[in-house]
């Protein structure tokens, strides 16, 4: 967990806003009582000023009164006297109304008396005052502030000039300043107190906060056990409750959750189709075992691969025809050594608001289907192709027969020989047939009886030895003793007269048939060996399909429905074995079939 700055924390915020705001409101009250404590002073100070200024114009007026009859230099030093009277005040000085200096108190300028006032000021109030009024100035040089009061001078009710006084402040805002000081070290206070508490107070709140993000962090790693602890019912300790209840939902939720995840995950893990999910950029993002086994991959190497890549399908399709296609697709992952054919189907998954999120892809291997219906079709093409040659025969000979051949006997006899023979073709074919019919539809009975094998084997070579016109030699390898099989003889007949017939069939003149009979694990192993054309390498493994044949010429000519070898195989499954052909070109073949020498339900 990455730990949240000091200064970025809401403890540092909370702290620093609360101090913010007492900051403020001090600051603010400050302001406010320093003015009004400014303006009380001021006012204080002004009217003890005009008082004492009112006082001294009273004073002045008596001495003037006293030298109104006197001459000009009596009445300065009247006036003189009352000014030397006067302490407190930094300049006092007497005008007349012609603006002449009658007295100062200000020892650097006694010359002046006599003399016409310099300033502009007081000449302006010669001529305007008629009450006292009061300003405040500052000196331009010292910057120190003082407040002038100017009040008229009346003898008997005439004005006779005015008073000017002039007294500094600095004792005024000396106070205003230790108050100010007192004020700043109030707020400073203020401020460390207020800081300390709204740390404490801060801590109350983040506490909970921390405690909760810490389990918040825990649930998102999966650990639903820690709780938030609270003491207090206030709104933290409701909003403790409500994550408290949230975490025991999300664990209900969660085991809901992961147990549809198990179930969808053991689904896809053993569906017998393949399953590939993707973005909505077409990179597989998920992909089941069955896919992993059809496509040959590993899922950890085609994570995030195009789905296009992943199928071989980029060079014929975009994924917008996959988003769009409604048909399946026949995907051809053969190799020489194994046919496998998929069919894929292909879905969009999209969101809540009808926008695509992605794709399915549903694979199933339709090999053995493909196959199946590739031999059916064959099927049905070799019994058409079987039945068509006969009746095509034996409809050019009626015909024949119809146009006039019937009138000659002789070559009548002969077109009536050869549509029998056809006829009796088509005979065995369906026969065969039918017999194919039952043995895959396992509704073929079979009657086992225990055989004496080596007997029952050398009656039917026997039969076909003393029926044989081509001169062949037949070699037996049997066992002296007798060994006992549990069969259907008359199923087992079948089998071998179709493997003798056709190695007499395509054995050459003079040749030789050899027949061996051996007991291998449990098993009958039969051999019939010919000596004929054989069966090229590549043909072999195919010999045992119906209706196939190595050479359907000759095949046809000598009689053979292509299908009884075929019938063999089934028969000798049915009894639990096995049949299979070894062979070279030119030299001959052997056929090779297994009984088990026990039944199936015998212990």
């Amino acid at each position: 967990m990455q730990k949240v700055g000091f200064f970025k924390s809401i403890q540092f915020k909370f702290v620093l806003i609360y101090t913010l705001l007492v900051l403020l409101a001090m600051q603010l009250i400050g302001v406010y009582f320093s003015d009004r404590l400014e303006k009380s002073n001021l006012d204080s100070f002004q009217k003890a000023l005009i008082f004492q200024a009112e006082n001294l114009v009273y004073n002045i007026g008596e001495a003037m009164k006293a030298a109104d009859k006197a001459d000009e230099r009596t009445m300065r030093a009247k006036v003189q006297e009352q000014l030397n009277e006067v302490s407190g005040l930094n300049e006092v000085q007497v005008i007349d109304n012609n603006g002449i200096i009658l007295g100062t108190t200000d020892q650097n300028h006694l010359s002046d008396i006599g003399k016409q006032t310099a300033d502009p000021r007081i000449r302006q109030k010669l001529l305007t005052l008629t009450k006292p009024e009061s300003e405040i100035y500052r000196n331009p040089k010292t910057h120190n502030r003082f407040m002038v009061v100017t009040l008229p001078i009346k003898v008997y009710n005439e004005k006779r000039g005015l008073l000017y006084v002039e007294k500094n402040l600095d004792s005024v805002y000396e106070n205003l300043e230790d108050v100010n000081k007192i004020l700043a070290s109030a707020t400073v206070t203020a401020l460390v107190v207020t800081a300390l508490l709204g740390f404490f107070l801060a801590r109350t709140i983040t506490k909970p906060l921390l405690k909760m993000r810490e389990q918040a962090l825990a649930v998102s790693q999966g650990d639903f056990s820690r709780r938030v602890e609270h003491f207090e019912d206030d709104e933290i300790g409701q909003l403790a409750n409500s994550f408290n209840s949230m975490t025991e939902r999300l664990e209900e939720a969660n085991a809901t959750t992961e147990a549809e995840r198990r179930k969808l995950r053991s689904v896809l893990s053993y569906m017998t189709d393949g399953v590939i999910a993707t973005d909505r950029n077409g990179h597989v993002n998920l992909i089941n075992d069955r896919s992993e086994e059809l496509l040959g991959v590993y899922r950890q190497n085609v994570l995030g691969e195009s789905i296009l890549k992943l199928l071989k399908i980029d060079n014929e399709y975009t994924l917008d025809d996959l988003y769009e296609s409604e048909d399946s697709i026949i995907l051809d992952f053969s190799t020489e050594h194994e046919k496998l054919l998929i069919r894929a189907n292909f879905s969009s998954i999209k969101k809540e608001n009808g926008m695509t999120d992605g794709l399915i892809a549903v694979l199933h291997d339709v090999t053995e289907q493909e196959q199946i219906d590739e031999e059916r079709r064959e099927f049905v093409a070799n019994v058409s192709h079987e039945l068509r040659t006969p009746l095509t025969t034996m409809k050019s000979y009626l015909e024949a027969l119809a146009d006039g051949a019937m009138e000659d006997e002789e070559l009548a006899k002969k077109f009536l020989s050869v549509t029998q023979n056809e006829t009796e073709r088509m005979i065995r074919l369906v026969n065969d047939l039918l017999q194919l019919s039952k043995l895959d539809a396992k509704d073929t009975a079979f009657n086992i009886e225990r055989v004496n094998y080596i007997a029952f084997f050398e009656d039917i070579i026997e039969r076909f030895e003393l029926s044989k016109t081509n001169k062949l030699e037949f070699i037996r390898k049997l066992p002296k003793r007798p060994i006992y099989a549990y069969i259907d003889p008359d199923k087992m007949t079948q089998v071998i007269d179709n493997i003798i017939s056709n190695a007499i069939k395509y054995s050459p003149e003079g040749g030789t048939i050899t027949f061996k009979v051996m007991v291998k694990g449990g098993h009958i192993v039969t051999m019939i060996k010919d000596q004929g054309v054989g069966i090229p390498k590549e043909n072999l493994s195919k010999i045992f399909e119906r209706f196939y044949r190595v050479d359907r010429a000759r095949s046809r000519k000598l009689g053979g429905t292509g299908l009884g070898l075929a019938i063999a195989k089934e028969i000798v499954a049915a009894h639990g074995g096995e049949i299979w052909a070894d062979s070279e070109w030119n030299k001959g073949t052997t056929i090779y079939f297994t009984l088990p020498l026990k039944r199936g339900d015998d212990e």
